[in-house]
């Protein structure tokens, strides 16, 4: 059944901050020791007899930028730099930003000392860098797959460039957390199931949507973030190379889908709009990082519920991995639609105020790697998130 076809879901989404909802996901057929995971793709396989590139001259030209800009993972990282694995990232400053969960004598965290906080930090880069690998693994899926079944030869031969992009990322995450932080973690279910989700569906625009919109667009903040945050040098030149792959990627998708939602029905975009907002829960829920508080042996359940309800200004870091996500879907669409659902939605997550921010259609020549002044615009794009964060805080 195509998601044209399933019935509208929107009062399931009443309560974004469903704990129980949430905590079902975070149990449910978890495995830890599963190796292979299989998942019914529906979508049919389309020939085009229409070789004519340069068609959609957009495309077209992502494609040539593509050809000249692949970087090989062996020998453009030096493997040699030895790295503290303690020391790789700090991500400790994202939680403690919340004082209700350091000062609070009722926090699980409240008694937590250095050893604690150096032991979290260690454990939240490894699960953080693991789930962009697993995810990376389902964009190396998903691009496959969008060769597959995409009508157009210009996005076919873009959409095979980046499978070899998406081989490579998952290389690269792989190899640092086995070499450099002593392994990773299982794929969160909140993320397995989305990707799931993406893969199983029949149309092949969803692809687009879930896949270069919604989990590479949250991506590309991320390892912004992190590359502005890490000193760490082998860490942050993969993660540079990875962004300047990244911000094509998602310019894939806002090019793709701004032609092919120009003709869609208002039912069909209402479906899209419901497909992003919960790609939207997901990806948020996946970041409550359950697995880390169940190895740190602190109660999943009451974190959960402490740092969804944490208050607005403590929760910066979170909400600015939409930063790229709302205004490429504004860009397509989908926030005023069918009476502003998605807009409303995004409100109630506290993510609608980056709607204005640059969208990521011809942004991604600001990530080259021959941008001479990448550090420099870089930390112009994270100081801007960061700004229209607290300013709505």
């Amino acid at each position: 059944m195509s998601i044209v076809d399933k019935p509208s879901n929107r009062s399931g989404y009443d309560d974004a901050n469903d704990v129980d909802r949430i905590m079902d996901i975070a149990t449910a057929n978890t495995n830890p020791d599963e190796i292979i995971h299989i998942v019914q793709d529906n979508a049919d396989a389309i020939f085009t007899w229409n070789y004519d590139k340069g068609e959609r001259a957009k495309l077209d030209k992502l494609y040539e930028k593509a050809k000249t800009s692949q970087w090989n993972a062996t020998t453009d990282l030096d493997w040699s730099i030895e790295v503290d694995p303690y020391e790789a990232l700090n991500l400790q400053a994202e939680l403690q930003m919340d004082t209700t969960l350091t000062d609070d004598p009722t926090s699980p965290l409240y008694k937590w000392g250095d050893k604690e906080w150096r032991e979290f930090g260690h454990q939240s880069v490894k699960w953080r860098l693991s789930q962009f690998m697993h995810g990376e693994q389902g964009a190396l899926l998903c691009t496959a797959k969008i060769v597959e079944t995409v009508p157009w030869i210009d996005a076919k031969y873009y959409a095979a460039t980046q499978t070899i992009d998406e081989a490579r990322h998952v290389e690269v995450f792989a190899r640092y957390l086995d070499e450099k932080l002593n392994g990773g973690y299982p794929i969160n279910p909140h993320l397995r199931l989305l990707l799931d989700d993406i893969i199983n569906d029949s149309e092949w625009d969803m692809t687009y949507l879930g896949m270069q919109i919604m989990v590479e667009g949250l991506a590309l903040a991320a390892f912004g973030f992190m590359h502005d945050l890490t000193e760490e040098p082998l860490l942050k030149k993969l993660l540079r190379y990875v962004m300047s792959d990244e911000a094509r990627h998602v310019a894939f998708g806002v090019l793709s889908l701004q032609e092919v939602y120009q003709d869609m029905t208002l039912a069909e975009i209402q479906h899209r709009q419901e497909f992003a907002f919960e790609a939207a829960l997901r990806m948020r829920d996946r970041f409550l990082q359950q697995e880390v508080w169940e190895y740190m042996g602190v109660d999943t359940r009451v974190m959960t519920e402490r740092m969804l309800n944490a208050p607005e200004e403590s929760k910066v870091f979170q909400r600015m991995l939409f930063s790229k996500i709302v205004p490429n879907c504004r860009k397509l669409g989908l926030l005023d639609a069918g009476e502003g659902w998605l807009r409303e939605k995004f409100t109630e997550i506290g993510v609608i105020e980056f709607e204005h921010m640059p969208d990521t259609g011809a942004e991604f020549i600001d990530y080259d790697l021959t941008e001479q002044d990448f550090e420099g615009k870089s930390i112009q794009k994270h100081q801007a998130a960061a700004t229209v964060a607290l300013g709505d805080s």
